[in-house]
């Protein structure tokens, strides 16, 4: 059992970073828009998702970095932990800056007068790229046994 699962747990942490981002983003966000009365309420609780998204990419990133460097100091990983180095460090990055670089801009951009709409795009393409990241590395492990 756990030769089985040393193998498999990096599929699994690349599968719980897609899922998560994808029913917290497409998902979970647009219900709490489409329920809630209150913009500003709905708008509060997205912001924490959102918050809880980054810190699932940067962990999930860090992980899969960390399982890559193992594999290569073993001589085990082939081109496994260079194929998705670069993936990894943009999702992990991307998180960083939507959390630390653009999260507070949207919360704050109608009291300080700043662009919400530019705020709003920019943090809908990081979400996007923490996707597209979690998406490469989910399909690369996932066809990794082949």
């Amino acid at each position: 059992m756990w030769p089985a699962w040393a193998q498999r747990w990096p599929l699994l942490v690349a599968a719980l970073w897609w899922g998560a981002v994808t029913a917290w983003s497409f998902v979970a966000v647009p219900l709490l828009f489409a329920h809630f009365n209150n913009p500003a309420v709905a708008g509060g609780m997205a912001a924490r998702l959102f918050q809880v998204q980054s810190w699932v990419s940067v962990a999930a990133a860090l992980a899969l970095l960390l399982w890559g460097r193992a594999q290569r100091s073993r001589g085990q990983a082939g081109d496994a932990s260079w194929a998705l180095l670069p993936w990894l460090l943009l999702g992990a990055l991307a998180g960083l800056v939507q959390e630390f670089g653009v999260a507070q801009r949207i919360l704050t951009a109608r009291q300080t007068g700043a662009n919400l709409a530019l705020w709003h795009t920019l943090g809908s393409l990081l979400v996007a790229l923490q996707w597209l990241c979690a998406l490469r590395s989910l399909w690369w492990l996932a066809g990794r046994g082949r």
